[in-house]
């Protein structure tokens, strides 16, 4: 099986020391990305570490398509314990930065400890000498600094571009549970929290240069010509409008959450629509060695705002959810969560969540000063930077989350198989880990096309996308190939049997539950705000979990030590 090159960097921000790990045979195993990082956490991570402790450790991977030309593969992956769900939470982004990591020649790089001054940690290609070129720079100059200010910064001193770093914004060093590792300037680490951790180590941000990369001599098969040929040539809607092509379609089947998740449907679509975010677009944007370029680059001329997205999920939090029916306005929240550091999706959803209380919905001036003051925890804004689940009581709000995280878009209450993907999901009420919506939509091929409504059948074939979707993550392969990376194209560009790909994406989901499992998580997580309006939800649950072979409760056997990734740490080491 294909799989990532190189060893573990471990960087111990305590003693401020690095140190490489030969892994080959777990990168044998588990290909790279989100698999590899799950392994090493499984085995590293304490089960009872704090999110925002010294003990818990953070995880930066790349796979073996990142040292291809192919289109899709401009991504990377990062692993940690999440402050916001308490569990196990993998993230990924897009952009230029999985590029220059594979540059420097490692498989992965491990923080572990914490630093008592802030920093910059930059990360080049092993010298001659066959140690490890890891520089520790003080950066105090740079506390609360915004992250197009980090990069200008590195930019000056260093001569790395934006696409040479990863950092936090003021948000993650103020412990938002929703804050994100920022890289590219507009690319985010997004779900989870995982800002927060990286501020919790004391590290503003991560560089990484070198051309190891280059050295290495792989053989491609056909299929990676083919994959790059189709996403050149598409004529996808995509390429114009991004993910928010679907919004006028969710909110025509009464899947666009709208005022807080009471409604399913927003007078004010077309104000925030597809066609809105694509008059405001003013370029091609794309990922690295990408030609699909569905990124939105956009300007608005008369207020000056300029940034990359909205994206669907972003268009969702910011407008429908808050009211809000004008693009500019949700454009502008997005690029004070960029700036900031923030999960769009969660800031939104808390954000509206406040709107509600206030009675503020569509109060677009009030949206952008909450999101100031919970990147500052200031005001309000330090009780709304705990997210939905830890702040709903205190403002007489429902509990919009699964494992503490807010929902994404494409409603559950419509799109029945998304329901019961955001219930099963590890990380919570996430699109993307079983990314159900498309065939409810649906926006697959007809053939391929179910019933939204019901879950009938539907268990098995989120079991099967579950497991795709973790082989992809680990490849790392970027979601939107869906139609052109076929199953067998995933296993000849991976050269494996497309059955051992699903076992080990069935590998990866269950040490994510397992960890999870170890922190109390059991079948009482997997539930939903409306899970009783969803006919059959319950039996649908316990099919989904005899189909992995756990218990009814929703945990993992105990296999003995064949669960184990490799070899379990102590809280000691």
């Amino acid at each position: 099986m294909r799989h990532a090159q190189g060893p573990l960097l471990t960087i111990d921000l305590t003693e401020r020391t690095a140190s490489t790990t030969a892994i080959d045979d777990r990168l044998a195993t588990f290909v790279g990305g989100r698999g590899l990082n799950t392994s090493l956490a499984y085995d590293r991570i304490p089960f009872d570490a704090d999110p925002l402790g010294p003990e818990n450790r953070l995880y930066f991977s790349t796979g073996p398509m990142q040292y291809s030309t192919t289109s899709y593969t401009g991504r990377m992956a990062a692993t940690s314990l999440s402050p916001l769900t308490n569990g196990l939470c993998s993230s990924n982004a897009g952009g230029f930065l999985s590029r220059n990591f594979t540059g420097a020649g490692y498989a992965a790089v491990e923080l572990v400890g914490a630093s008592d001054d802030l920093l910059a940690v930059h990360v080049r290609e092993v010298g001659a000498d066959g140690e490890p070129d890891v520089t520790f720079e003080a950066v105090p100059d740079l506390a609360e600094a915004e992250v197009s200010a980090v990069s200008d910064r590195f930019a000056e001193t260093r001569d790395l571009e934006p696409e040479h770093v990863a950092c936090i914004g003021p948000a993650g060093e103020n412990a938002v549970r929703f804050a994100s590792v920022m890289t590219s300037d507009t690319r985010a680490f997004g779900r989870g929290g995982l800002g927060a951790v990286l501020g919790s180590k004391g590290v503003k941000a991560l560089t990484f240069d070198g051309e190891a990369a280059a050295e290495l001599d792989l053989d491609w098969p056909d299929e990676a010509g083919e994959v790059h040929r189709e996403a050149a040539t598409s004529d996808s809607i995509m390429k114009r409008q991004g993910t928010t092509s679907v919004t006028e379609l969710a909110n025509e089947v009464d899947a666009l959450p709208s005022y807080y998740f009471a409604e399913t449907s927003f007078e004010g679509v077309e104000g925030i629509s597809g066609d809105r975010v694509a008059e405001k677009k003013y370029k091609k944007g794309t990922c690295s060695q990408c030609a699909f370029a569905c990124k939105l680059p956009t300007r608005d001329e008369e207020t000056g705002v300029e940034t990359e997205g909205p994206e669907f999920e972003t268009v969702m939090a910011f407008g429908s959810n808050a009211g809000v029916d004008d693009v500019v306005d949700v454009m502008r929240a997005n690029e004070l969560c960029d700036e900031l550091g923030l999960d769009t999706i969660s800031c939104g959803d808390v954000v509206s969540m406040f709107l509600e209380s206030e009675d503020e919905f569509g109060n677009a001036g009030l949206v952008r000063s909450l999101v100031e003051q919970i990147a500052y925890r200031e005001g309000v804004g330090d009780k709304l930077a705990e997210g939905v689940h830890r702040a709903h009581e205190e403002f007489g709000a429902e509990d919009w989350t699964v494992k503490g995280m807010a929902f994404a878009g494409h409603d559950g209450r419509a799109l029945n198989g998304q329901g019961l993907a955001f219930a099963t999901a590890n990380r919570g009420a996430d699109h993307m880990y079983g990314e159900f919506y498309p065939y409810e939509y649906p926006l697959v091929d007809p053939d391929d096309a179910l019933d939204p409504e019901g879950l009938e059948g539907k268990p098995e074939k989120l079991v099967a996308k579950e497991n795709r979707n973790a082989v992809l993550d680990s490849a790392v392969i970027c979601k939107f190939s869906r139609g052109t990376v076929t199953d067998d194209r995933l296993a000849a560009l991976l050269d494996a049997d497309y059955d051992a790909l699903q076992s080990l994406g069935a590998r990866i989901v269950e040490l994510e539950r397992a960890f999870n499992n170890a922190r109390g998580f059991d079948r009482g997580d997997d539930t939903l705000p409306y899970a009783d309006a969803i006919e059959g939800f319950d039996a649908a649950l316990s099919e989904y979990y005899a189909l992995r072979g756990w218990n009814d409760d929703g945990t993992v056997p105990d296999h003995g030590d064949g669960l184990d990734a490799g070899s379990r740490a102590t809280a000691d080491d």
